[in-house]
């Protein structure tokens, strides 16, 4: 990452934008040229096979003057954006119950090799939120277990796992999605319990993460009444500036769930949801698909700092963090597609993803 920075690329290295395609689209490409944005986000929509996502992220990173963040949600079982080839695996219940940290570990370091073999760097995984709702539409299987102790030690062995082999890991969904009845995509869910329970049961695994050097922790679109009783974790200073930088002691990237998530969107318009979050201490800001709203955050945080509403210091905190896990993990951008297939998706891989479900 350059020194240099223009107040514009400072602010454009904020967000992680998605697309629509399996090559890179005029709007994603002028948002990588023109917008300086820092990262991009892969979906199913945007992946065949691996061969075409390694062209994909490589052609994505030539267009771009620093480093890309390239993102997926990779979290196993119903969750997963990587079709087969890739290995398959049966995502977090299975690895709960099969009760064995190894096979956590193995998870997160096949996982990382895969996508690093075709170009991805980040992984928005692993959940680290405790499925004390069995209701809970959501998270449910999505979570390791129910038991704050058994999710920290397999979410912490899954985040060694990505990060030993170089991707970047970035748990969710802070400060704890297990105990809504709702789901964020839709609507905005409410948890009432107190910081006692809070610091008991969800907050667990997200400081064990924390002191284990975990690069990236994901905010929740849920409004945590014992914590703040009028915004979302996404949007919360005292959640995210108080309680996970000071309190926890956190010091690597907050990034936001996707921004255009009805659980905000039906709330605030975009621009105001980016420069809440900036202002409650995230550093990335997420939008995955609409174009006009990508832009539209882009041009509300520009227009806030002009504005003073806010300061270039605080947009520089977060390129400091942004600069440090790019540095430390975004060395080689450019992937070599004739080595996938001697990695992606080998026996010794598939066995190990049958393991876990047997």
């Amino acid at each position: 990452m350059r020194h240099d920075l223009t107040l514009e690329e400072k602010i454009g290295q904020l967000l992680i934008c998605g697309f629509d395609g399996l090559k890179p689209s005029d709007e994603i490409k002028g948002l990588i040229k023109d917008y300086h944005i820092g990262g991009v986000i892969l979906f199913s929509r945007n992946i065949k096979d691996p061969v075409q996502t390694a062209k994909l992220c490589n052609s994505l990173q030539k267009i771009s003057k620093t480093p890309l963040f390239i993102c997926v949600d990779q979290e196993g079982g119903k969750v997963s954006r990587l079709p087969k080839p890739f290995t398959q695996f049966a995502g977090n219940a299975a690895i709960g119950k099969s009760n064995s940290v190894k096979l956590a570990y193995a998870f997160g370091e096949i996982t990382a090799k895969e996508l690093k073999a075709v170009g991805v760097n980040t992984n928005f995984a692993p959940v680290l939120d405790v499925n004390t709702n069995p209701d809970n539409p959501v998270i449910n299987e999505r979570a390791f277990s129910d038991n704050p102790n058994s999710v920290s030690r397999f979410g912490l062995a899954v985040i060694a796992g990505l990060q030993d082999n170089g991707a970047i890991a970035c748990c969710k969904h802070f400060p704890g999605h297990g105990d809504t009845s709702l789901d964020s995509h839709y609507q905005l869910p409410v948890v009432e319990h107190k910081i006692e329970r809070l610091n008991e049961i969800e907050l667990l695994p997200f400081k064990h993460a924390a002191e284990n050097d975990v690069a990236a922790i994901m905010t929740a679109h849920v409004l945590y009444k014992g914590l703040d009783e009028k915004y979302p974790a996404t949007l919360s200073k005292k959640i995210i500036h108080d309680l996970l930088r000071k309190e926890i002691g956190f010091n690597g990237l907050v990034i936001t769930d996707d921004l255009e998530m009805k659980a905000i969107s039906d709330n605030y318009a975009v621009g105001e949801a980016a420069i809440g979050a900036l202002s409650a201490g995230a550093d990335i800001i997420l939008v995955c698909k609409e174009h006009r709203k990508q832009k539209d955050a882009f041009e509300a945080i520009l227009k806030a700092v002009k504005d003073k509403i806010i300061s270039e210091k605080r947009i520089d905190e977060s390129i400091e963090r942004i600069t440090a896990v790019k540095k430390r993990y975004l060395k080689d951008t450019i992937t070599d597609e004739k080595k996938i297939k001697d990695i992606v998706g080998i026996k010794e891989y598939r066995n190990i993803a049958s393991e876990i479900i047997s």
